[in-house]
């Protein structure tokens, strides 16, 4: 790693390759192969690419990197949760439930909403899109936004309370007619 920050290429290249190694390994010891497995591998090495100039020699590597790959397991895990929990995996038994009545009022306020959203100012709409739309957590959005978690958490906080001025007649409408 210190060559690697010293501009040494190969270096770079070779720590790259043993460490996409190892996490392979520490994921796989922790949840067994999944499909999403590279997923993780991947956001560790995104992770170690980033925040390469954190690492100081003089402390030992592999706390550091473990402490990242952990980070990123964990990450992910969360996503997959909240992601799974929203997600039907039946997609015969969806496909058999009829269509709820309403959808064209609710597709007018997935619109207005939509519409709402694209209005914001550019660092609010990512950060919504990011939360709510990607399903990031706010660490996530503060490493992409390079922001800190708090001022994720305000700028979201902001964005919220526009879209509910700005969608709230139209969520009422939709409810005192459904």
């Amino acid at each position: 790693m210190l060559c690697a920050q010293q501009g040494d290429q190969r270096a770079y290249e070779e720590l790259l390759r043993l460490i996409a190694r190892e996490a392979r390994s520490f994921v796989g010891r922790r949840v067994a192969w999944a499909d999403w497995t590279e997923d993780v591998v991947q956001e560790v090495l995104l992770t170690v690419h980033r925040t390469r100039h954190t690492y100081d020699p003089a402390r030992p590597f592999a706390p550091w990197f473990y402490a990242i790959a952990s980070s990123r397991l964990i990450d992910v895990l969360r996503s997959r949760k909240r992601v799974t929990t929203r997600e039907v995996a039946d997609e015969e038994a969806l496909a058999a439930q009829p269509a709820p009545a309403g959808t064209e009022r609710a597709s007018d306020v997935s619109e207005a909403l939509a519409q709402a959203v694209a209005s914001l100012p550019r660092v609010q709409r990512e950060v919504v899109s990011l939360l709510k739309y990607e399903d990031l957590s706010v660490r996530e959005v503060a490493v992409r936004m390079q922001m800190t978690e708090g001022a994720v958490k305000a700028m979201a906080h902001r964005g919220y309370k526009v879209l509910r001025r700005t969608v709230g007649a139209a969520i009422a409408q939709y409810r005192s007619i459904g």
